[in-house]
């Protein structure tokens, strides 16, 4: 998401140079390829870094002292906590929050946080690529075929693979995500279910002793990709 926020900002920075700078007729060739890109690159790096980043590191901190404080005590409810804060920005802030975190238990040999975490990022793009088929005549050709792609990079633990869906639809995509990554997480943890690997999506577990109860994890991300799937089919208005 934060990638999407600097894309617009950048674009429409360019816009504006375009539109209002007036340049010499000798430095008008050098506009489109030098001027333009290197103010807009300027200007859009400082506002990330100045005014942007410093409010999304304090929300980072607030979040990590958060998911700290819970422990790994309730479990459920730090299950779906997890599964959802996957979920809100599909690879943005919250989404590495709530990774770095179980990453981090990794080293203190706290291993269910981390099948939470991974088996929630898997549902977005998962989930959303089965909307593709069960709703086919909802999603226009190109929305299909992005459909295909994101099961696969779903498999692969890689969110991002349902953005083109979030930034096309987010009212619908969104919710519908937060949903089934959720509802992962927290039968990730009822289960008992823990990942000694950081990354890797499905394929930890063709490693011997990466994740425990591979059954149950497996049921989990489907039962979680399932809701997300039917949800978003339901939600998605026809092309």
């Amino acid at each position: 998401i934060g990638g999407i926020i600097a894309g617009f900002l950048a674009g429409y920075v360019a816009k504006a140079i375009n539109r209002y700078a007036r340049l010499p007729q000798s430095l008008e060739a050098l506009k489109p390829i030098l001027i333009i890109p290197l103010l807009a690159s300027l200007v859009t790096g400082l506002v990330m870094i100045y005014i942007v980043g410093k409010p999304v590191a304090g929300m980072l901190e607030g979040l990590t002292h958060f998911l700290d404080s819970m422990g790994t005590t309730n479990t459920i409810l730090l299950g779906v906590l997890l599964g959802a804060m996957m979920c809100v920005d599909l690879g943005g802030p919250i989404n590495k929050a709530a990774y770095a975190f179980s990453v981090g238990l990794l080293a203190s040999q706290s291993y269910a946080p981390m099948a939470a975490t991974m088996a929630a990022g898997m549902v977005p793009p998962i989930g959303l690529g089965i909307a593709t088929f069960i709703a086919r005549r909802k999603f226009a050709q190109t929305e299909r075929e992005a459909g295909k792609a994101a099961l696969v990079l779903g498999l692969c633990f890689i969110s991002e693979g349902a953005i083109p869906f979030a930034a096309k639809d987010p009212l619908r995509v969104i919710p519908a995500s937060i949903a089934g990554g959720a509802l992962t997480g927290a039968l990730s943890m009822y289960f008992g279910c823990k990942l000694m690997a950081p990354h890797g999506g499905l394929f930890v577990m063709l490693i011997p002793n990466a994740i425990n109860h591979a059954l149950l994890y497996l049921l989990a991300i489907v039962a979680g990709s399932l809701l997300t799937g039917v949800a978003y089919a339901l939600l998605k208005r026809p092309e």
